[in-house]
């Protein structure tokens, strides 16, 4: 099954005879802003012109539960997890596609979320809502509930100290930007730097400028230079498990299964008792 379509098949798909459900998950890592600039609104955004029939999801209350000692987007509860995909009109008997503003790391949460917990046929729009040629509408839709039950476990899930482990027995992938694996800079985190033996591979080298994935096989070489293989277990971490599954998305596409550390740099450096590894190397 592939893990992302294009804006032309998903079009195609729209009108075939079972069009895939659509969730609007869009989103904004909120850092410092502007004084008086607002906060970025998802659904506002929605509101003024979404996919045709899309049902806007809202990535800190329904792919999330509430900031903690686990870091800033745990695991969403999975009971209203489930009620949030079924009143979307999520249904295991049926595809999804997923899109977002065209970052694409809110979709992939939900694409995570919704593979992690047994849907067989989730997609992320490629390239998001500036990829797509068609009409939008403002309408809110209602549409028929779904029968999604969330069973988790279908892919891999690593804790803190399971995300230890790998970075020694195979490769753990730290999504974030450079400067912040390095520990030059940290705008959100308590402190900079990385867990001791991952490896930087940065989630914005997996796409071209316009937001969409590079080729696979590009995608797949450049893994490979980063020590995935066929043998080898890969995980992947960022800052709160956003753009982590965004990695863990380019992953699939280039034909590799990874484990997601959620919990993230956010529930790593909170703990003091944690190593930080800083500069260039993984160490």
């Amino acid at each position: 099954m592939n893990a992302i379509i294009s804006a032309s098949d998903l079009a195609s798909a729209l009108t075939g005879r079972q069009p895939p459900v659509l969730l609007d998950v869009r989103w904004q890592l909120s850092l410092a802003k502007t004084p008086g600039e607002p906060p970025f609104d998802g659904r506002k955004a929605y509101e003024s012109g979404h996919l045709p029939g899309a049902v806007y999801i809202d990535l800190d209350r329904a792919l999330a539960s509430a900031p903690g000692a686990h870091g800033r987007h745990p695991l969403p509860d999975l009971a209203e997890f489930g009620t949030a995909m079924r009143r979307a009109g999520v249904s295991s008997g049926a595809p999804v596609v997923v899109y977002d503003g065209g970052q694409g790391w809110a979709a992939a949460r939900a694409w995570w979320l919704l593979r992690w917990t047994g849907h067989p046929d989730v997609r992320v729009l490629d390239g998001g809502l500036p990829a797509w040629q068609g009409p939008l509408e403002t309408s809110v839709p209602t549409p028929a509930e779904g029968d999604f039950e969330p069973v988790p476990g279908a892919t891999g899930l690593l804790d803190a100290d399971g995300a230890a482990a790998l970075a020694r027995s195979g490769v753990l992938l730290d999504a974030r930007a450079g400067e912040r694996y390095r520990g030059e800079v940290e705008p959100i985190d308590p402190v900079g730097g990385h867990i001791p033996g991952a490896v930087s591979a940065p989630t914005n080298e997996n796409v071209a400028p316009d937001g969409r994935f590079l080729p696979a096989e590009e995608l797949a070489a450049r893994f490979k230079s980063l020590g995935a293989s066929e043998d080898t277990r890969v995980g992947v971490y960022c800052g709160s498990g956003v753009s982590a599954a965004h990695e863990a998305l380019a992953l699939a596409v280039a034909g590799f299964s990874a484990d997601l550390y959620v919990g993230s740099w956010s529930e790593w450096s909170s703990d003091p008792s944690r190593p930080v590894a800083v500069g260039p190397d993984p160490q």
